[in-house]
């Protein structure tokens, strides 16, 4: 792994380096050492005051990460594979049932990997995928060992020697289990993907990740020969509902006394059921 000598360690209250690199630092950051008072001795943390904490306790470390962007992760989005089962398991269940604790939040992590081992068994016509974002891997990089077409479940069978860690997941399908039935005889819709299951582990939220997801969902779908997508997001959750809208999906009003399927999770759950058409000349 590639690193990049900082020269400069970070502590609790400021970044503290030697009086050389302080004004190398300064200078390049066209910072002035603020004037002291008559009233107040100065000391060496002064110069950082940028950097510091406001408050005990409040942490300034996305300051450092704009300073030296070379040092953040980066994040990669791909088709999961057997290796990433545990920490794909871990991420649904950390952000979907954050409440449970040891021993049932082990149970369930189990659960949802036979479950997805078991579970992905579908209809011939069907596709389906699991999508990660990792952080640590780079594709350039990446050394794979399996075949090219092995597929358990909805994983990629190859072995990556640089895996990289799991922050976020999706689901995407054809299986047409949430969208409405055609016809009198209720069939399948075609041409239509679906999305499932988006999640991102706590600590990488709000760093574009969902969208680099959706965004990898819609190649995948485009790839598949759809031309439109579509998800159910629950009403109550109105950060997702803004990020589907700026992400171009819009909401569909269920027709009256209409029986769509949706999601089974609680009963008290409300969803919104969204859709995006596609441009399927775009490749991405």
């Amino acid at each position: 792994m590639r690193t990049v000598p900082l020269g400069i360690s970070a502590s609790s209250t400021a970044i503290n380096c030697s009086a050389s690199a302080r004004t190398s630092l300064l200078n390049s950051l066209n910072l002035k050492k603020p004037t002291p008072s008559s009233s107040r001795v100065p000391n060496s943390s002064d110069e950082f005051s940028l950097l510091s904490f406001s408050k005990p306790g409040v942490c300034r470390a996305s300051q450092v990460v704009d300073l030296f962007p070379t040092v953040s992760p980066e994040i990669v989005v791909r088709e999961a594979r057997l290796e990433d089962c545990w920490e794909v398991a871990e991420t649904h269940c950390s952000s979907f049932f954050p409440e449970y604790s040891f021993p049932l939040d082990f149970v369930l992590r189990i659960d949802r990997i036979v479950g997805m081992m078991a579970g992905f068994s579908i209809p011939n016509g069907c596709r389906r995928t699991c999508l990660v974002a990792v952080t640590g891997s780079s594709l350039d990089q990446t050394f794979l060992i399996g075949t090219q077409d092995l597929k358990i479940g909805g994983f990629d069978g190859k072995i990556s020697l640089n895996k990289g860690y799991v922050t976020g997941i999706l689901t995407v399908d054809t299986v047409a289990d949430f969208l409405p039935r055609k016809g009198p005889l209720r069939q399948r819709r075609t041409g239509i993907a679906y999305i499932s299951n988006v999640a991102v582990r706590e600590r990488f939220r709000r760093k574009g990740i969902a969208k680099r997801l959706i965004a990898k969902a819609e190649s995948q779908a485009r790839s598949w020969g759809c031309r439109a997508i579509a998800l159910h997001c629950d009403l109550n959750n109105p950060g997702a509902t803004k990020l589907y809208k700026d992400q171009g999906f819009r909401c569909i009003k269920v027709p009256e006394g209409a029986n769509w399927p949706q999601p089974k999770t609680s009963p008290d759950v409300k969803f919104n059921f969204m859709m995006k058409l596609l441009n399927t000349s775009i490749t991405a």
